[in-house]
């Protein structure tokens, strides 16, 4: 049991560092474009915005499979706690 729930955190992980990668990266190429335009320090902000919305479509195109196995995950570990919690009230009923 311990080994799932070590592999819904690894996928949990992997997701996350994954997401914070594309944007970093999304992020500096637009940082990069700006300070070659001139951009003034005003205009960060908006490169945050800009970089969270491009990553956020890049993350839906590059990282299915990885969300595909969060989800997974996480469905798996709540159909076990659901399996234990309707064991545990019919232990109780029992009584």
């Amino acid at each position: 049991m311990g080994g799932n729930i070590l592999c819904g955190v690894k996928h949990f992980l992997v997701y996350t560092a994954l997401r914070i990668a594309i944007f970093v990266a999304v992020y500096a190429v637009l940082l990069g474009i700006a300070a070659s335009l001139g951009a003034g320090r005003d205009s960060y902000i908006w490169l945050l915005v800009g970089a969270a919305v491009i990553s956020a479509a890049l993350s839906m195109k590059l990282l299915a499979k990885q969300r595909e196995q969060l989800a997974l995950s996480v469905q798996q570990r709540a159909e076990r706690a659901s399996a234990k919690f309707e064991e545990m009230k019919s232990a109780e009923d029992a009584d």
